[in-house]
């Protein structure tokens, strides 16, 4: 039983950040329903699962957000709910009749989670975008690559699930814990380029304390330090290196066979090229496997860089679980981990409106009414 055991969530779905934000809350327990658009409703067997694994944990109820009656049933889950999360470009919501002033009328306690790339307000609010642009703008994406080269996305890890879907869930049970003592609800307004910034703070106060210079890859953590890499091996692999602190970096140079070496100061930056260079020969005379058994279990900060299909299999991974299988399909397991109310995963994801009549039915909604509703197309 999750530490949100008990809280009710509605998802209108959609794309990315906010069913992961969804697919975190109900990780730990909550009682997400997922309302999926009745026109992507095409049935499924519940035996094989879809293979969307951002909608994990949930149950979906298919209805038609244009029909009035359709509407109309979402606004009755609202009135039970403690929270619901929507991904759509601002104004959408209140042309669909379910903006937040329609649905905190029905019910004040409730909060209202909005997800966007660009926030509710601003130039760029009714504009398009994806996970790069809203890094773009918001200075993090710059930085990001090798010297002399154009700026690497990381995917879309920054954007949509660190500076949007995570952040969602937190700002979800902030407000969730606030509503407890205030008896109210509020909006919160959760936009990418904003959690990409807020993921960058620690940059920011480098580039404050003259720790930080502009030139992409020159620093100390964007690959501008010989010390803090990877480095290919000689079939075709890589390993990480993150020897930071001197004695760490003491190790480093004790286990590739250059403690005895004088050497230039770990942080004399003039010498980081040339320092990279010879470490990448160093690396390229031994295999990743021959590196493992040098390297781990020791204070160099090491680890292999292992590819989606090793990593689940890798003898730390395995042993804490950080991966689990459920209807057969290898995912990541829950996180963050609690010691009394552990996460866990309730049910693989739904096929659209695979639920739809038994959650309806939950809210008190019955038989004769779900009847009419679908005769009227309200629901599927």
């Amino acid at each position: 039983m999750g530490p949100l055991t008990g809280i009710k969530i509605i998802e209108i779905a959609g794309i990315g950040p906010a069913p992961f934000g969804a697919m975190m809350l109900a990780d730990m327990g909550a009682d997400v329903i997922r309302v999926d658009r009745s026109g992507n409703v095409m049935g499924g067997d519940p035996a094989t699962p879809p293979g969307d694994l951002l909608a994990r944990g949930r149950r979906s109820v298919g209805v038609d957000l244009k029909n009035t009656d359709g509407v109309a049933t979402v606004l009755e889950l609202v009135a039970g709910a403690d929270a619901i999360i929507e991904g759509f470009r601002p104004g959408v919501m209140e042309r669909l009749g379910l903006g937040p002033d329609v649905c905190m009328a029905r019910n004040p306690k409730l909060v209202y989670a909005r997800m966007t790339g660009w926030g509710q307000d601003g130039p760029y609010a009714p504009t398009a975008g994806h996970d790069i642009n809203y890094i773009a703008l918001a200075g993090a994406l710059e930085p990001m690559g090798r010297a002399g080269q154009q700026p690497t996305p990381p995917i879309n890890l920054i954007g949509d699930f660190g500076g949007g879907g995570m952040l969602l869930a937190l700002g979800v049970c902030a407000a969730l814990l606030e509503t407890t003592r205030s008896g109210e609800g509020q909006v919160i307004d959760v936009a990418m380029v904003d959690g990409a910034a807020s993921l960058m703070t620690m940059i920011w106060s480098f580039r404050e304390m003259g720790m930080w210079r502009e030139e992409r890859g020159t620093n100390m953590l964007d690959t501008g330090a010989h010390f803090y890499d990877t480095y290919e091996t000689s079939d075709g692999k890589y390993v990480s290196i993150g020897s930071i602190e001197p004695q760490f970096y003491a190790e480093l140079l004790r286990l590739t066979g250059m403690a005895q070496e004088v050497l230039p100061p770990q942080h004399d930056r003039s010498q980081w090229p040339a320092l990279k260079e010879r470490f990448a020969d160093l690396f390229r005379q031994k295999t990743r496997d021959e590196w493992c058994e040098l390297m781990e279990g020791t204070d160099v900060c090491f680890a292999p860089v292992l590819s989606m299909t090793e990593a689940p299999h890798h003898p730390h991974i395995a042993q804490r679980g950080t991966f689990t299988e459920v209807a057969g399909v290898t995912q990541p397991a829950p996180a963050p981990r609690f010691g009394r109310t552990p996460s866990s995963i309730e049910r693989p994801p739904p096929h659209a409106g695979q639920h739809t009549d038994e959650i309806l039915a939950e809210w008190g909604i019955s038989a004769s009414r779900i009847a009419e509703l679908r005769e009227a197309k309200a629901i599927a």
